[in-house]
């Protein structure tokens, strides 16, 4: 089932998730399935759990966005073990559609987590994948892609949404 993503401007999206603790119910599969029907209907590469309105610590990343089964990577209680060198590249996010900027992230980068079973995993990426794991580990933090840029340019996107949520073209 897709369901709706929340914009910038919802309370969930900047506070931290919590944990799961449960592994291989019927519920988390549940999620987990509408968070990939999401995420590609949204055709993004990356999905985390609070922008669909649930605190919890899980993303769904697919760098290849549907074409390649075997680049689709489900992340559960992440954390970033290590990081090296840096890319820029533009990035956005389907939580603040229509904004995209230049951001600096590491370029490679090793994320220890938990699959779908409560299974410890160990994950390397690099480029695109570096930057969707940093990007959504944040979405789990609390922490948008806005708060890396420059006050200034955080400033100018604030009062564009503010702008947009007054004529009513963001809900």
């Amino acid at each position: 089932m897709v369901r709706k993503i929340l914009k910038y401007g919802e309370p969930i999206l900047e506070q931290a998730a919590g944990p799961v603790t449960e592994f291989d119910t019927p519920e988390l599969h549940e999620l987990i399935a509408d968070m990939w029907e999401t995420m590609y209907a949204s055709k993004g590469v990356g999905l985390a759990a609070p922008q669909i309105g649930i605190a919890k610590r899980i993303s769904v990343i697919d760098t290849s966005v549907g074409e390649d089964e075997s680049k689709k990577v489900v992340i559960i209680n992440p954390e970033i073990l290590s990081k090296e060198g840096s890319q820029t590249g533009e990035e956005g996010c389907l939580s603040i559609p229509g904004f995209r900027e230049p951001l600096t992230r590491a370029n490679k980068v090793t994320v220890r987590a938990q699959d779908e079973k409560g299974e410890a995993i160990e994950l390397d990426g690099e480029e695109l994948l570096a930057r969707a794991f940093q990007h959504e580990i944040d979405h789990l933090n609390g922490i948008l892609f806005i708060a890396h840029l420059s006050a200034l340019k955080r400033d100018i996107i604030r009062r564009k949404i503010k702008k947009l949520q007054k004529t009513g073209e963001w809900d």
